[in-house]
């Protein structure tokens, strides 16, 4: 419904935060698909409205009203907002802005994310400030501007005909609008308007999108954001418009350029607390390991996004200049060749906890999601993976009972998008290694999904770990650095070594029979345990075949999977 317009002060950016959730939510898939550049992996859309989710959960607490935002839309794609923008707490406009602009740092996705993140700290930086202009559509202006400036300084190379070209001409319209004495209203109506013609630009400034037939994604973002807050200050409705690519043509350029080549297999992205001095050095390590760096944010809080072929140094770097956390390490390599592609009849999305695992999987074809120790995935991270699988029919392999939820969550709103999914209990990575061992994608899906639980089920899973403090378990009282072994989810064995641990955990599985053992070292595991165990195996059970494989950086010391 219109509405009176509003002053720019704290209620205003409110109510630009709900109109942009609105509209990001309604664009998301619609930017997905026109998703080629940097990264043809179908996820800008959804990369923003995540970005968009993290920072109006900040203001809102800034509000007094930690609203619980979803990462989920509702019919039509409209959000779930889990509090009425009308509010019920003060906050001065800088508290609001600078709420704003923090949430988005800290829940920045993938490059257009953290891009997005940067403008609205360029945006606070002016709003929430000292004043310099005497008016409201000065103080825009400049903030506008300020956006665009820093948005350019926090990428490594920047690119025309991007998001931040597009950035760029709705500051230089809204400093034209300004000038000739226009209010806050005129300003955001002419940054809105100058958004969207460098956005129909930006096919004829990037050889991708010329070749694609489409305008820029994250640019279509921005006109999002852009209109969000001309319909928060005007209270007039924004027409909605098709995304270019998607509905309307865009000609092609006249002589198409080759093929670019691809570029690195995974993006890293992590928030580090580090002294301002540190960064400068971080960005000149991360620079020379890959490329589409974005280093964004200041005060000794930044979130860094990068795209190489080491994610490990990518990784070291940030712990070379600071602590870095919450990291996010994605493969999209295979995704990049199957978004050139026909949709795929059928995929399958692994969930997994360790790098070496992650490789195991991708090379049996699978779409990876990489799980870090105490931070399990969110459902719209695996919902991405789908996506980004780019097929008609999806298996989902959770990796273990904590991410069963957020699996299931996920392979409903790909059921909403009219992919067919379904979620094969997997308790264990050995158990997804067993399904993705008996995965048939020539067989019908539902022969397929039941070779693949029959095959997960019939393995045995165990694990050892270390305990951290005493606690009661089901195989007695256990102290801070005993070995623990868990037998299907149990601990079973409490032990002082890995060595007579493990052996005590394998002969338990195998007296109930088996075939294949299967052993996942982790990364500080030595090669002679699983040297020992072979031949404890072939010791005592001469028909038992071993396999074993490396887990790598962040999987469990072992896992064991008896099929």
């Amino acid at each position: 419904m219109p509405h009176e317009p509003l002053t720019l002060d704290a209620a205003a950016v409110r109510t630009w935060s709900s109109l942009t959730l609105t509209a990001l939510g309604r664009a998301r898939e619609d930017i997905d698909a026109i998703n080629v550049y940097p990264v043809a992996d179908a996820d800008t859309g959804t990369n923003l409205y995540l970005t968009a989710c993290s920072a109006s959960r900040s203001l809102e607490a800034a509000f007094g009203n930690p609203a619980d935002v979803s990462e989920g839309t509702g019919a039509g794609g409209e959000v779930q907002e889990g509090a009425d923008a009308a509010g019920d707490g003060p906050a001065s406009l800088a508290v609001a802005v600078r709420a704003y602009a923090h949430g988005a740092l800290i829940g920045a996705r993938g490059n257009s994310g953290t891009i997005l993140a940067q403008l609205l700290r360029g945006v606070a930086d002016v709003l929430g400030g000292e004043p310099r202009a005497t008016t409201s559509g000065g103080l825009l202006a400049g903030a506008l501007t300020r956006a665009a400036e820093s948005a350019y300084q926090a990428v490594a190379h920047p690119v025309e005909g991007t998001m931040l070209t597009v950035a760029a001409a709705a500051a230089r319209a809204g400093e034209a609008a300004e000038a000739a004495a226009g209010s806050a209203v005129d300003v955001a109506r002419a940054a809105y308007d100058g958004a969207r013609a460098a956005l129909a630009e930006t096919p004829g400034q990037l050889a991708a999108l010329g070749r694609a037939g489409v305008v820029d994604a994250g640019g279509c973002g921005v006109v999002a954001v852009l209109g969000a807050l001309w319909q928060a200050l005007s209270g007039q409705e924004v027409a909605q418009e098709p995304v270019r690519g998607r509905a309307v043509a865009v000609p092609a350029p006249a002589e198409p350029c080759a093929e670019e080549p691809d570029g690195p297999g995974y993006e890293v992205i992590y928030l580090l607390e580090a002294p301002d001095a540190a960064v400068d050095g971080l960005r000149e390590t991360l620079d020379q390991l890959g490329d589409s760096l974005v280093v964004v944010g200041g005060d000794g809080l930044w979130n860094v996004h990068v795209h190489v072929d080491d994610p490990g140094a990518a990784v070291e770097a940030g712990v070379v200049a600071g602590r870095p956390y919450r990291i996010r390490i994605t493969h999209f390599g295979d995704e990049r060749r199957r978004a050139r592609t026909e949709r795929a009849q059928r995929a399958v999305v692994a969930v997994v906890q360790g790098e070496g695992l992650a490789g195991l999987c991708q090379e049996a074809g699978a779409t990876t999601v990489l799980v870090l120790p105490g931070e399990p995935p969110a459902a719209a991270e695996i919902a991405a993976a789908v996506r980004r699988a780019h097929a008609r029919e999806v298996v989902l392999l959770p990796g273990g009972a904590e991410q069963r939820a957020a699996a299931v969550a996920a392979a409903e709103r790909a059921r909403a998008d009219g992919v067919r999914v379904a979620v094969v209990p997997t308790r264990s990575a050995v158990q997804g290694l067993a399904a993705l061992a008996v995965h048939d994608p020539d067989a019908t899906f539902d022969e397929d999904v039941v070779a693949m639980t029959a095959a997960a089920g019939a393995t045995r899973h165990g694990e050892l770990a270390i305990a951290e403090r005493q606690s009661f378990t089901s195989a007695g009282i256990c102290q801070a650095g005993d070995v623990l072994g868990l037998i299907d989810g149990d601990v079973a064995v409490i032990g002082s070594g890995l060595e007579e641990t493990a052996e005590a955990v394998l002969e338990r599985m195998l007296g109930s029979g088996g075939e294949l053992v299967t052993l996942v070292l982790g990364p500080e595991v030595p090669d002679a345990l699983a040297a020992r165990l072979e031949a404890y195996v072939q010791h005592g059970h001469l028909a038992v075949d071993t396999v074993t494989y490396r887990g790598g950086r962040y999987s469990a010391p072992l896992l064991i999977g008896v099929e």
